[in-house]
C-alpha cells in the first residue's frame, strides 16, 4: 500500500468533491434566477432541489470520510481498524480507501 498514491487519490477525490459541491450550492441559492412563474414549472424545480441537496449531502458526507482518511495517513494510522486495530486489507482499502473497519468488524 502506497500511502503517497492514496494520499494524491484522496486529495483528487476531495478536491473534485468540492468543485461539485460549489456548483450545486450556487444552483440551489438559484445564482441570478427565481423559480419559474408557471406553478408546474416551480414543482419540477422544487423536485431537482430535492435531488441536488442529496447530492450536496453525500458529498458532504463523503469530504468528511475523505478528511479522516487523510488525518490517518498524517498521523499513521491509515490502514488500521478502528474497532480491532488489525490491518484493513488491502484490497477493501482499494475498493474503499476512507474505510475505517476490516470487514470482520464491519460486517
Amino acid at each position: 500500500m502506497d500511502l503517497k498514491t492514496i494520499r494524491a487519490e484522496l486529495e483528487l477525490r476531495r478536491a473534485t468533491l468540492v468543485k461539485r459541491n460549489a456548483k450545486i450550492e450556487a444552483r440551489l441559492r438559484r445564482d441570478g434566477e427565481g423559480l419559474a412563474a408557471d406553478w408546474p414549472d416551480q414543482a419540477q424545480q422544487r423536485e431537482n432541489d430535492e435531488v441536488l441537496e442529496g447530492l450536496d449531502s453525500a458529498g458532504r458526507a463523503e469530504l468528511v470520510a475523505i478528511d479522516g482518511a487523510l488525518g490517518r495517513v498524517a498521523d499513521g494510522s491509515y490502514g488500521a481498524c478502528l474497532e480491532c486495530g488489525e490491518p484493513i486489507a488491502d484490497k477493501r482499502l482499494a475498493a474503499v480507501p476512507t474505510a475505517t473497519l476490516c470487514i470482520d468488524c464491519a460486517e
